[in-house]
């Protein structure tokens, strides 16, 4: 078939309209919840979302949109490397990290509640252990058994593609310190970590750029999508993949050392401990108190 031969994608339609309709209930049912025990708006933090989180929404299901339909999935499933580089970087730079910030605290807090869901968020927002899930995921994906697979059927491509979003989810939770129970490193700690995160797991790109071959065989005929020999397709990829990565990366890590700048010159902490952190503390040691057969203190 035609390399831009039309597909609907209807199951990646339903994905986008559920995350949607999923933030609408979540928020819906938040309110509901808040107004009915009266909880604090400043203690908590705003149940309703902001104009702000509005646009991120938006911002998230639009990129989740373009990453899984017509036509970048599908030049990325059998055409482009440089489609399929695109793809990923839009699911873990940009859809991860505006629905986090999209979605209110007080939402994220009752997500994460539950203990189990509580201990993989506390276990991989730790530093090293989020350096090492994120590369691991980013390069495993990018192996020639991955690609082939990815590009021979569907089911794998969307298992890719959801484990791609994840991988987002670990990049970013610790980089935005929202995520209550989340470990939230310090400024510095957080612009150091960004820049390993735009290092390390992003060597497969100056293997690109240097390759004197193809190493997919998945996109051997991408002449006939695009303007450019397999070869080129993987090198552009390459770079592709370096230019959108380090810039977002680094200027996060930028803005974290600003506020640490700002934070040490005017004495004011822009991040304060938030009621949510502390309930999900008094929360971790009444579930510790329990396992350990001791009575609850206080």
């Amino acid at each position: 078939m035609s390399p831009w031969a039309f597909h609907l994608h209807l199951a990646a339609w339903a994905v986008v309209v559920a995350v949607g309709l999923s933030y609408l209930v979540l928020v819906r049912h938040g309110l509901r919840r808040g107004a009915g025990r009266h909880e604090a708006h400043l203690d908590r933090g705003p149940v309703r979302p902001t104009p702000r989180q509005w646009w991120q929404l938006t911002g998230a299901l639009v990129g989740l949109a373009v990453a899984t339909t017509w036509p970048l999935s599908d030049l990325a499933a059998h055409w482009s490397l440089t489609a399929l580089l695109v793809q990923r970087l839009l699911l873990m730079l940009a859809v991860a990290p505006l629905l986090l910030l999209a979605v209110p605290v007080p939402v994220l807090a009752r997500l994460t509640r539950p203990p189990l869901v509580d201990g993989v968020v506390e276990f991989l927002s730790r530093v090293p252990t989020a350096i090492v899930t994120f590369t691991v995921i980013v390069v495993g994906t990018l192996t020639v058994p991955a690609v082939a697979a990815q590009s021979s059927s569907a089911g794998w491509r969307v298992l890719f593609d959801a484990l791609l979003l994840f991988a987002g989810f670990v990049l970013w939770v610790p980089a935005l310190g929202r995520v209550p129970g989340a470990r939230r490193p310090s400024p510095v700690g957080r612009a150091v970590y960004l820049v390993v995160q735009s290092i390390l797991p992003n060597f497969p790109a100056v293997i690109f750029v240097f390759s004197r071959h193809p190493f997919y065989r998945a996109f051997l005929h991408a002449h006939e999508a695009i303007v450019l020999s397999a070869l080129n397709d993987q090198q552009v990829a390459g770079v592709v993949a370096k230019v959108a990565t380090l810039p977002v990366l680094w200027v996060a890590a930028w803005r974290a050392l600003a506020r640490a700048e700002r934070t040490e010159r005017l004495g004011v902490d822009d991040e304060p401990l938030t009621w949510a952190e502390v309930e999900r503390a008094l929360q971790r040691e009444e579930r510790a108190e329990r396992r350990s057969g001791r009575p609850a203190t206080g």
